[in-house]
């Protein structure tokens, strides 16, 4: 065992760590980095949608994470395990102790398929896919290709969960494949979501019932996936009534997309760091630690009350710097985070619903001049090309890269709905 010492220690190596470590090296040539993380594969999370629905593909989604953390960041190739705030250390599952002045957490969250009884033993077969995990979203496509009729099954589990639309962005992708393909009298598609509605924005909310109904897609709402045999292709529901009396609903599919629960990792709940629901406790604002001031978080671990994209990471890491730079030179943070996320919602294989919204789902268009509930081709080559490029070689590498975001017009475009 070994103890090292840095000033800035990074848990984490996705979209937050390494935009981080990049942007602070901009920022300062001469400060010590250090990155904690395991995996040597880093993906581009936000192309998985469009990888299962066959418009992209996990190579272009891929790059090792070698060559995206600049060469002056020492990267550290272990598991984070524990923390001991109090003397600024933080143990690795080696055994190693590295202690800091300034921690940065930001490990994401974890996908807990094993709460859905029988996921676990059927997923990647049968018809039950996948797309929130590299090792499952090829499934999905081959899936799709597939199916000629039947039930086709798409579910969402009790929030949070990265990215909110992405249960039914993968559910429109494949509604229009069988439309392009002439076989959607044969299947049957339904959304089951665990949630009350369409979308936690109502603004976007209203516009994605449209498209629904376009689809013939048959919706139900307070549906949890609780069970799922993949033998006998049932999946079992917890449903809630409007009494809040629950009741069990099993349905038969052909395929079925899982989206599963999603919490913060194991090591995070148990940690000091944590709040009572197990999210990293910060304030909303300045992204600052609510107990240790020379920690902080970002990204999906924390317990910020935002959309959990990558677009949020993009707003909050010029925060979380700027904010220990702040703090280097005994100045005070500053509350510069507004709870921004994006959610480009794919409802067709060539459109695309931009939807921006900050917290208190405040409706907030960096495009004033458009509507943002109208679906564009301009917004499907983003998602296919712009995004991916401004986060491999702008985001990713630490470019701050900022496109001001407004409220005051949508509320016009509220009052005329």
């Amino acid at each position: 065992m070994s103890e090292l010492h840095h000033s800035i220690l990074i848990v984490g190596g996705g979209a937050a760590g390494v935009s981080t470590a990049n942007n602070m090296r901009r920022k300062n040539a001469t400060i010590d980095i250090a990155l904690i993380e395991p995996s040597e594969k880093h993906y581009y999370q936000p192309g998985f949608t469009i990888i299962g629905g066959g418009a992209y593909t996990l190579k272009r989604a891929s790059k090792n994470e070698a060559d995206l953390i600049h060469s002056s960041v020492t990267w550290i190739k272990d598991f984070a395990e524990s923390f001991q705030p109090e003397e600024n250390k933080v143990t690795l599952k080696s055994g190693d102790v590295i202690s800091y002045d300034f921690l940065v957490v930001c490990p994401g969250l974890q996908l807990d398929f094993n709460k859905i009884e029988g996921l676990v033993e059927t997923l990647g077969k049968n018809g039950v896919c996948s797309n929130y995990s590299a090792d499952t979203v090829e499934y999905t496509w081959e899936v799709l290709q597939k199916i000629e009729s039947g039930n086709a099954l798409f579910t969402q589990p009790p929030m949070p969960i990265k990215c909110a639309g992405a249960p039914q962005k993968i559910m429109y992708l494949a509604a229009d494949r069988f439309r392009k393909k002439g076989i959607a009298d044969k299947v049957n598609v339904e959304f089951l979501n665990a949630g009350p509605g369409m979308f936690g924005v109502p603004f976007f909310a209203k516009a994605l019932s449209k498209v629904v109904k376009d689809y013939g897609i048959t919706t139900h709402f307070n549906h949890n996936l609780v069970a799922i045999d993949g033998a006998a292709k049932t999946a079992t529901f917890e449903a809630t009534d409007a009494d809040g009396l629950k009741s069990t609903v099993t349905k038969a599919f052909d395929m079925i997309h899982v989206t599963p629960p999603q919490s913060a990792p194991d090591f995070i709940k148990t940690s000091p760091l944590a709040n009572e629901a197990g999210w990293v406790d910060v304030h909303q604002g300045t992204l600052q630690h609510n107990k240790y001031s020379n920690i902080f978080g970002l990204g999906d671990v924390t317990s910020t009350p935002n959309a959990k994209t990558a677009a949020a990471v993009r707003k909050q890491v010029p925060v979380v710097v700027d904010n220990i730079l702040k703090l280097l030179e005994n100045q005070s943070v500053i509350d510069g985070y507004d709870g921004y996320g994006s959610c480009p919602l794919t409802t067709s294989l060539n459109m695309v619903m931009l939807a921006e919204f900050a917290y208190g789902g405040k409706v907030t268009p960096s495009f004033p001049f458009l509507d943002p509930r109208t679906n564009s081709r301009l917004w499907w080559f983003g998602k296919t090309f712009g995004f991916p490029w401004l986060y491999w070689h702008i985001m990713i590498k630490g470019i701050r890269f900022d496109i001001p975001h407004k409220a005051s017009y949508v509320e016009n475009l509220t009052k005329e709905d």
